[in-house]
């Protein structure tokens, strides 16, 4: 594997119009991925993982400002037009969308939504891309691919609908795959073979993948290193399993005691996190948790926290990482 990162993202910041005025979505996201490589972005709805996602495929609303860096292979993101943009989404970087019905086009079948970033990147025969549309469809295990090559989104099933988003997504081979909450609206049998099928692709292709997920237990089981983001900023990161070993942050325990536990009596109820994730058009000074935390202090409203090192590899944006961890960080 080579040591050039293959994607590299420097203090990466977003900031939205919304009815409310400008609104501050990513600040200072940073990140590396090499070939083969995988991440996981992890936290709950709002706290910047999709926009972060949507910046580094150029889709954010002509609105956005990007500040900061993206670089694919070198070549910088940020700031190039829209048309130079189209030549790299669904070739180079592609991504499996969160819902496929809004992902799919109703108008048109699969074969043609299949085959048109092949017809549009490569350059092959309408004849030649049908074929490698059956042939992609296949391999990500729709039942009856060459006879319902020409069935339209409605037709088929949501498991079935997200494969077909998936064959679209790899249609062209792309170095980084984004999977933006890939089975949110699966059952979990079907969510379990989606997720067996994306890492399987992803290592028979040698892509770097993203995974976005508000489920820790699918962010243990598929990706190497992992990012938990809260109020646009990522608050801890690291190799997944040192995350898992040693929570740092308050919001990390606070999602780890908040998952659904095996064996659990019935009718115990979960441990929430009290409060709720703050609009971004009001985010605080200071630490974006603190409304919430158990252990905030004064000084913690005063300024956004820095990171600080808790490990090899492993940081945690908080002020008191003595304190955290001493009380949760490494029981989990």
């Amino acid at each position: 594997m080579s040591d050039a990162p293959l994607i590299e993202v420097k203090d990466l910041g977003v900031r939205l119009n919304t009815s409310r005025g400008p609104a501050q979505a990513v600040r200072g996201v940073s990140f590396a991925l090499r070939r083969g490589e995988t991440l996981g972005l992890v936290g709950e709805s709002g706290c910047g993982k999709s926009v972060t996602a949507l910046a580094l495929m150029g889709l954010l609303p002509e609105s956005a400002v990007v500040s900061g860096s993206i670089r694919l292979d070198g070549a910088e993101l940020v700031g190039l037009p829209d048309a130079a943009y189209c030549k790299l989404r669904g070739n180079r970087i592609s991504m499996i969308f969160q819902e496929p019905m809004t992902a799919l086009n109703p108008m048109h079948t699969i074969g043609h939504q299949v085959a048109e970033p092949l017809r549009r990147h490569t350059g092959i025969s309408a004849a030649e891309a049908q074929q490698e549309a059956i042939a992609l469809l296949d391999r990500v295990g729709l039942p009856d691919a060459a006879k319902r090559i020409d069935a339209y989104p409605h037709q088929f099933s949501g498991g079935q609908r997200q494969r077909i988003t998936i064959a679209m997504a790899l249609a062209c081979q792309p170095d980084v795959l984004i999977a933006d909450e890939p089975t949110t609206a699966l059952d979990v049998t079907i969510q379990g073979q989606i997720l067996d099928l994306i890492a399987s692709l992803v290592e028979e292709r040698g892509m770097s993948m993203i995974l976005i997920s508000h489920d820790l237990g699918v962010i243990a089981e598929n990706v190497d290193r992992m990012m938990v983001m809260y109020g646009g900023t990522v608050v801890e990161s690291g190799a997944t399993d040192a995350v898992f070993r040693r929570m740092g942050h308050p919001y990390t325990q606070g999602l780890f005691r908040a998952r659904p536990r095996l064996g659990a009596r019935k009718g115990t109820r979960l441990k929430t996190i009290a409060g709720t994730v703050p609009e971004l058009a009001d985010l605080p000074a200071g630490c974006t948790f603190a409304d919430r935390c158990a252990i905030v202090e004064a000084r913690c409203r005063a300024a956004l926290p820095a990171v600080v090192d808790v490990g090899a590899a492993h940081g945690v944006r908080c002020i008191r990482t003595d304190v955290s961890m001493a009380a949760g960080g490494s029981s989990a």
